[in-house]
């Protein structure tokens, strides 16, 4: 028997009723895993809009790597479209590898970031991975794009 047929049957033999709190909301915006000396402090910060440093660095990581890949998707298109409308392709190779140097020195600075990010978070799981650039080209770079 599944652990869903289970609860369905329990449900049935009204095994949940008259549980404590029940038709109460729940209260989900406490962390049970937050340092209860701390928890005043972290909520004051959360209602002010604020948060903490590291959460706050991972959201410029991720709006910087999304920006990079957007102007390098954007020049990649103008280069397919280029290629076809009779523009100087010279021209248009020199654009290329400008635009896939400049790529290249944003995915590094996103890695100096995510070297600093990943020494302040307080737990290995919520660390990232370092960027390649060279496979973020090869994924960002498809026909799959042109669409």
């Amino acid at each position: 028997m599944s652990v869903e047929e289970h609860i369905r049957r329990a449900m049935q033999e009204g095994k949940f009723d008259n549980l404590p709190g029940q038709g109460k909301p729940l209260h989900l915006d406490e962390n049970p895993y937050e340092d209860p000396e701390w928890r005043l402090a972290h909520h004051m910060l959360r209602s002010s809009g604020y948060t903490l440093p590291w959460i706050e660095l991972r959201g410029e990581i991720e709006a910087e790597e999304a920006a990079a890949a957007a102007d390098l998707v954007r020049t990649w298109i103008w280069r397919q479209q280029a290629g076809q409308g009779g523009v100087d392709l010279l021209q248009v190779e020199v654009e290329w590898r400008r635009a896939l140097a400049i790529f290249h020195e944003r995915v590094e600075a996103l890695n100096r970031k995510i070297f600093t990010y990943n020494l302040q978070v307080p737990s290995p799981q919520f660390a990232l991975l370092k960027r390649n650039p060279e496979k973020m080209i090869q994924q960002l770079c498809t026909p799959a794009q042109m669409e």
